[in-house]
């Protein structure tokens, strides 16, 4: 799994992100956010504001975005929080990357599910591309990570790229959505099986088929 540890925090570190600031259109987007909640519960919005700074770092290095220690100081101080109690949230959720990250992050899940459905494979294919488990590739274009369950195993197995799932995958299908990215394009999202269009039967539904196209009473035959 993932090494949730942050960065080492070094002289370089400093100097690159020690001056970091929100800027004008994620400050209205913070303050909006801590808006929501009654005086004196600004700190409810801390999950929040680590997802903006981590954008705006990706914004400024063309990448998904990370949270370099001064960072996660900044939003600290933003929030009048200790900054050991900002660390504890962003080490704990795996939606935060402690370490930078190429342009596209790959999340591979290889729980049961999309085990059993062929995860192992998918890595392989990751790999054929240079891909190395919490690394960034030589280009710049890549990191993998190995994820727990996101939610899709009725699309098994299943990928999330940056802001986007990926389901219903094999090698080659998996190999077609990178080759998409690696041009800079945007693939198609969701599941990649013909004709499926979100986790109804491959092949139809075998019950309720009355509901297809109209939302069928069956109390009456019951």
């Amino acid at each position: 799994m993932a090494d949730r540890s942050p960065a080492p925090d070094t002289p370089e570190l400093r100097d690159r992100w020690g001056g970091f600031e929100f800027s004008d259109a994620w400050r209205a987007k913070a303050d909006a956010t801590i808006a929501r909640y009654p005086e004196g519960r600004q700190r409810s919005a801390v999950m929040a504001l680590l997802d903006y700074a981590q954008r705006q770092v990706g914004e400024e290095t063309n990448t998904q975005g990370w949270l370099p220690l001064p960072v996660i100081e900044y939003v600290a101080d933003y929030l009048d929080m200790p900054v050991i109690r900002v660390l504890e949230v962003a080490t704990f959720y795996f939606m935060y990357n402690m370490k930078p990250v190429g342009r596209y992050h790959v999340q591979v899940c290889g729980t049961t599910p999309c085990m059993l459905r062929g995860s192992d494979g998918l890595f392989e294919t990751c790999k054929k591309r240079g891909m190395k488990k919490g690394h960034v590739s030589d280009d710049g274009l890549w990191t993998l990570t190995e994820v727990e369950c996101m939610g899709n195993c009725s699309s098994a197995p299943m990928v999330q790229i940056n802001d986007d799932n990926y389901e219903d995958l094999t090698p080659e299908r998996l190999d077609a959505i990178l080759d998409v990215l690696a041009k800079g394009e945007q693939p198609k999202t969701g599941t990649q099986e013909p004709g499926r269009h979100t986790v109804e039967p491959v092949g139809g539904p075998t019950t309720l088929t009355a509901m297809v196209d109209a939302n069928h009473d069956y109390r009456k035959e019951w």
